[in-house]
C-alpha cells in the first residue's frame, strides 16, 4: 500500500521551525517509502477554515518555504474549497446519531465545570443538549438561537492506538468531553474536517507534535463513525530551546530570518531529521540517504533541544560540502569553480563569499611593514616574478624564500599572507595564490614592501 502522509499548516501566519520539523518529518516519510519502492506521497493540506485569520500571502510564503527546503508537495489541497464534502459527511454523521445540537454559552460551560470539579467529578461536558426536544430546538430557533454542533463519543468504547513514537496509547472515552465540531455560525472547528480530509485523501500516516494526542483520541472514534480505518498515528516530542524550556524566539523563529542569517537549506534538514534521536548529525548525508535512515522508533519522548549555535556550526560544515552547481548563482559575479573550492573551508555563510572574492579580484590593503618585513617582501617580488606560474607556485615561493633567508613558520608564511590577501588568516595560499595571478601577486608584494 502507497505510504501517504500529509503537512497541514493553518495560512494565519508564517511557518516556524516547529511546523517545518513536522513537514520535514511527514516528507522524509514518504519520501523513504519511494525509495524502496512501496510508493510514497506527501501532500499539502492548507486549512484555511478559518476565513476570517486566513490570508493569501501566508498561504504564499508556505509554498515559499517548502520550496526553498525542497520539500515538494505531490499534491495540494485547500479546506476551503472542501465544504461540500465536509457537509455531506456531517449529513451522514446527525443520520447515525453521532452529532448532536447544544446552545451553552462559553461562560454557562466554564460555571458547569466548576460545579463538577466542586462535586469532585471529572469537569467533562454533561451531554445537556442531547436531553432537548424538537419542540425546545424549535424554541430556540424561534428565539434566534443557532446551535453549535458535538460530536457524541462512544463512552462504551476504550480508544486505544499504538503509536510511532509513544507506543500504546489508551483514553477513556466516558472521561472526556464530547468535542465541539461546529460553531452556531456554522464555520466548522478543526477536528472534523481533518479526519474526513484524511480519509478522502488517503492519509496512511499522521505524524504530528504530541499537543494532538488527545486530539487524536477524540479523532479515532470520528474515523470509526465514518467507517473508516484511522491511519497510524505518531505524536513526537516538541521542540525547546537550547536552554532546556520552551522559549517565545523558537516558537516565532522563521524560515525568512534564518535565510537572512545565511542558513541554508540542507543544514536546517540536517539537523531537523536528527533532532529528537540519538543520531549523529552529519552534515555530508544527502535527503535521501536522511530519508533511508529515518525511523521514528528512534525518536525519544523527551524534548527535541534545538540549538540556533548548533545550527551555525552545522551550517559551515555543509558549505564545505556544497558543489559549485549549486551555488553558482549565489556567488558574487565572475566567481569561478577554482575560487569556490579555495575558499569554501573557510565560510560560515555564503554571504562572506564576496569578500573573499574581493581578496581574490583585489584591491586589497596590507597592514604597514617594518623594515627588516619590507626587505624581506621585496625579496618576495624578485622571486615571485620568476615563479612558473603553472606548477603550484605558492609552494615554490616559498621554498626560495626559506633557502634565501632561513626563515620558516609564521616569519615565513605570514608577511606573505598578509601582504597577499590583507588579513592574517583565511584559505590556504596555496588554493588563493593562483588565483590572485602573477601580475597582481608581484604588484601587492611590491606595494606591502614599499
Amino acid at each position: 500500500m502507497t505510504t501517504v502522509t500529509r503537512f497541514a499548516p493553518s495560512p494565519t501566519g508564517l511557518l516556524h521551525i516547529g511546523n517545518i520539523r513536522t513537514a520535514l518529518h511527514n516528507w522524509l516519510i514518504a519520501r523513504k517509502a519511494q525509495l524502496d519502492g512501496t510508493g510514497g506521497k506527501f501532500l499539502l493540506r492548507i486549512d484555511d477554515t478559518d476565513a476570517a485569520r486566513s490570508r493569501e500571502d501566508y498561504v504564499e510564503a508556505i509554498r515559499a518555504d517548502l520550496a526553498w527546503l525542497g520539500l515538494h508537495p505531490d499534491g495540494e489541497e485547500r479546506q476551503s474549497a472542501r465544504f461540500e464534502l465536509y457537509e455531506r459527511e456531517f449529513a451522514r454523521l446527525v443520520a447515525d446519531g453521532r452529532v448532536y445540537r447544544c446552545y451553552e454559552t462559553a461562560q454557562e460551560l466554564d460555571l458547569k465545570r466548576k460545579v463538577a470539579l466542586g462535586r469532585g467529578l471529572p469537569p467533562i461536558y454533561d451531554r445537556a443538549g442531547m436531553a432537548l426536544t424538537e419542540a425546545d430546538h424549535a424554541a430556540r430557533a424561534a428565539a434566534s438561537e443557532a446551535p453549535h454542533w458535538r460530536f457524541k463519543l462512544d463512552h462504551d468504547s476504550a480508544i486505544e492506538w499504538n503509536d510511532g513514537i509513544r507506543g500504546a496509547q489508551h483514553f477513556a472515552a466516558s472521561q472526556m468531553s464530547d468535542p465541539v465540531i461546529r460553531r452556531a455560525d456554522g464555520s466548522w472547528l478543526y477536528m472534523l474536517p481533518s479526519v474526513i480530509d484524511d480519509i478522502d485523501m488517503g492519509v496512511t500516516q499522521v505524524l504530528r507534535g504530541e499537543d494532538h494526542v488527545t486530539n487524536t483520541a477524540v479523532q479515532v472514534q470520528m474515523f470509526t463513525a465514518l467507517g473508516a480505518t484511522p491511519p497510524a498515528f505518531a505524536h513526537e516530542a516538541l521542540l525547546v530551546g537550547a536552554e532546556g524550556k520552551l522559549s517565545k524566539r523558537l516558537g516565532s523563529l522563521g524560515m525568512a530570518e534564518l535565510r537572512e542569517s545565511g542558513i541554508e537549506p540542507e543544514a536546517l534538514i540536517a539537523l531537523l531529521a536528527r533532532l529528537g534521536t540519538s543520531d549523529p548529525v552529519e552534515p555530508a548525508l544527502s535527503v535521501d540517504d536522511l530519508a533511508t535512515s529515518f525511523d521514528l522508533a528512534r525518536f525519544g519522548r523527551a524534548p527535541a533541544r534545538f540549538d540556533e549555535t548548533e545550527l551555525a556550526r552545522l551550517n559551515g560544515a555543509i558549505l564545505h560540502h556544497l558543489p559549485f552547481e549549486r551555488v553558482a548563482g549565489q556567488l558574487p559575479e565572475g566567481m569561478t569553480q577554482a575560487a569556490w573550492a579555495a575558499i569554501r573551508p573557510n565560510l560560515a555563510t555564503l554571504a562572506e563569499a564576496a569578500a573573499w572574492w574581493q581578496v581574490i579580484h583585489g584591491p586589497v590593503e596590507a597592514p604597514p611593514s617594518d623594515p627588516e618585513t619590507a626587505a624581506y617582501l621585496a625579496q618576495a617580488v624578485t622571486a615571485a616574478a620568476a615563479l612558473d606560474w603553472s606548477a603550484e607556485p605558492w609552494q615554490q615561493l616559498t621554498a626560495m624564500l626559506k633557502a634565501a633567508t632561513g626563515r620558516k613558520g609564521k616569519d615565513l608564511f605570514l608577511p606573505l599572507r598578509l601582504a597577499l590577501t590583507g588579513v592574517a588568516h583565511g584559505p590556504e595560499m596555496a588554493a588563493l595564490l593562483p588565483l590572485i595571478g602573477c601580475e597582481a601577486a608581484v604588484a601587492r608584494l611590491g606595494k606591502a614592501a614599499a
